[in-house]
């Protein structure tokens, strides 16, 4: 079942009152050969996305959405992690205005491309390094959410998100809640066209990914999945290059390193 568009310009009774909410979970996968490299391997994580660094991509997303800032939080953790909370609002528009509706399923720009009155809208981040006990993984998990009502579409920010953290492993959920009125009193649950997140991502990117889409259109939920194809050990090793191991070492990392993405991007142990 695929959304019907709906017309081009859609004249609403006072505020357009829908919930949209873009959330991901972005999955960074590495391998550390002793203790001493996991170490900094969490020390280079908590610097690259520190809560100031984060706060600056949260701005530059509410840039993108078109929405001003109206306040910001943000917290670094002992010993590790971090969070960002940011309150947006929709720059100012008039009333009664008709809305631009998103016909087309269209990528926003990327992270190269950027160079912050909605209640009720945020934008967040919160971050998880974790590593496993004994055997090297470490992996480092960041938990996004941009959640908006009116005009303003959190989908806007997929492509500049996706670009700026270059996950090994996406999750990303889109959903639409509540529902708004026309002039003449009748509902509409959602004001654009979507019928995949995958139509909001591009093929660059989309090429680069193994992607499965699980959407349950008549609620309005779009949930995709995403896994790099290309498996390149060195792009997994923190502090060492693939040179510097056995053939047989390699193997070994690399089958740790692949059970552990597919475990997570299957969302179950795999045996």
């Amino acid at each position: 079942m695929k959304i019907k568009p709906i017309n081009k310009k859609l004249k609403l009774y006072g505020f357009n009152n829908l919930t949209k909410t873009l959330s991901f979970n972005f999955f960074d996968i590495c391998y550390a050969l002793n203790q001493d490299q996991h170490k900094k391997y969490i020390a280079y994580i908590d610097e690259e996305y520190n809560a100031d660094r984060l706060a600056s991509i949260l701005t530059a997303v509410a840039e993108i959405i078109e929405a001003s800032i109206l306040n910001i939080a943000n917290q670094d953790y002992d010993p590790q992690g971090a969070s960002v909370t940011m309150l947006v609002a929709e720059n100012e528009v008039i009333s009664h205005k008709p809305i631009e509706v998103l016909e087309n399923e269209t990528p926003g720009p990327d992270s190269e491309s950027v160079v912050a009155h909605l209640d009720k809208s945020h934008i967040t981040v919160h971050t998880y390094p974790e590593n496993h006990p004994d055997k090297g993984i470490s992996t480092f998990r960041a938990d996004i959410d941009v959640s908006t009502c009116g005009q303003i579409s959190p989908l806007k920010a997929l492509n500049f998100l996706l670009t700026s953290f270059e996950p090994d492993i996406a999750m990303i959920d889109y959903r639409v809640r509540g529902f708004t009125r026309d002039v003449n009193g009748k509902k509409y649950f959602i004001d654009h066209k979507i019928n995949s997140i995958q139509g909001f991502i591009p093929e660059e990117t989309k090429n680069k990914y193994q992607m499965i889409d699980v959407n349950v259109y008549q609620e309005n939920i779009f949930h995709t999945k995403m896994l790099l194809k290309e498996f390149d050990l060195d792009h997994y090793l923190f502090g060492t290059e693939k040179e510097e191991l056995s053939p047989s070492k390699r193997r070994r990392i690399k089958q740790r390193l692949k059970h552990e993405m597919l475990e997570i991007f299957y969302g179950r142990n795999v045996f």
